[in-house]
């Protein structure tokens, strides 16, 4: 439209009734989704724009596409945009995104959101992985001071699958066995006083040293208390890293105890543990393949931490760079 136009056509605004400017604002709510989700997208790439390829930082313009900037870089040659190499890449609707990522936030099961954001099913299941692929990493680099591990398990889910590695059974059905087994997933949380949390899958039945090593140690500050139950493998593992640890036998009733500077308890990732059931159930069943996916969701919304879609595209982009 050309200027002289539009001042008309604006000029003519206050003008409306009711009716027409709620048509007229749900007319502009999709080009408008799309420039503010374009505009986050120039602005969060501006911090560290780099060639996917070959991480090349000399790069110039080189037109656009699909309403993208697209660059080009002076090593390789290859053509980008910021969205290259992401798990974002080649995804449509752009101007739903941040519709979508607002249904996330209110923790939506797929129907809901694809109901509220006017998709498909399919679409809003392949975009909660897709945003959720890099958002999963989004975690404290180190837990210090008293910090609280423990496990919890849940029943092996293999929904989706195509084959199934064992007989099917009715969703929401018991282990063959009693106790632990390897039918049960175990997610490990250690959690510190002050709340950072980081969780994994750390593969099923029981918890082993070697798990406690590949997850917990590399975010584990060497200067912490580790506090646990009397599971022995937190002690071996103690024991074998030279880290000061101290345990609470639920078991015998033994809830808290004091210890020289504060209270030894596994309270906190315990109640962590209960939010995050709860969470969860409202999902009705979760593929154990998605299981980190739907932790990292978890921790991004325990506490408030994230509030805003804008906020949650943040994260999903930002930290996608090398």
């Amino acid at each position: 439209m050309k200027a002289p136009s539009f001042t008309q056509w604006f000029a003519q605004l206050p003008d409306l009734n009711q009716p027409q400017r709620l048509q007229t604002l749900a007319a502009l709510h999709p080009a408008a989704g799309l420039d503010q989700v374009v505009a986050l997208i120039g602005q969060i790439g501006a911090a560290k724009r780099q060639c996917p390829r070959c991480a090349c930082e000399r790069y110039y313009r080189h037109g656009q596409a699909n309403g993208l900037q697209r660059y080009r870089c002076r090593e390789c040659r290859r053509s980008f945009n910021d969205l290259s190499g992401t798990p974002l890449a080649r995804l449509r609707l752009r101007d739903k995104w941040l519709d979508y990522l607002a249904a996330m936030l209110d923790s939506k099961p797929v129907r809901a959101a694809a109901k509220q954001v006017h998709v498909h099913r399919n679409t809003a299941f392949r975009w909660r992985h897709r945003f959720l692929e890099r958002v999963k990493h989004d975690r404290p680099r180190y837990l210090s001071g008293v910090v609280e591990a423990d496990e919890m398990f849940m029943l092996e889910s293999q929904k989706g699958a195509r084959k199934l590695e064992r007989a099917p059974r009715k969703r929401g059905g018991r282990a063959s066995r009693r106790g632990i087994s390897r039918e049960l997933d175990c997610i490990l949380v250690a959690r510190d006083r002050s709340g950072q949390t980081i969780d994994a899958l750390a593969g099923r039945g029981a918890l082993t040293v070697a798990q406690l090593e590949r997850h917990l140690l590399p975010k584990l500050d060497r200067q912490a208390l580790l506090v646990s139950d009397a599971n022995a493998s937190y002690r071996a593992f103690s024991r074998k890293h030279g880290i000061a640890h101290e345990a609470v036998n639920l078991h015998a009733g033994e809830r808290v105890r004091r210890g020289s500077a504060s209270a030894i308890h596994v309270q906190n990732v315990n109640a962590y543990h209960q939010r995050l059931r709860e969470w969860l159930a409202r999902f009705h069943g979760v593929a154990s393949r998605y299981l980190p996916n739907y932790l990292g969701w978890r921790w991004a919304l325990d506490g408030g931490r994230i509030t805003s879609a804008e906020q949650l595209l943040r994260i999903a982009i930002r930290v996608i760079h090398r």
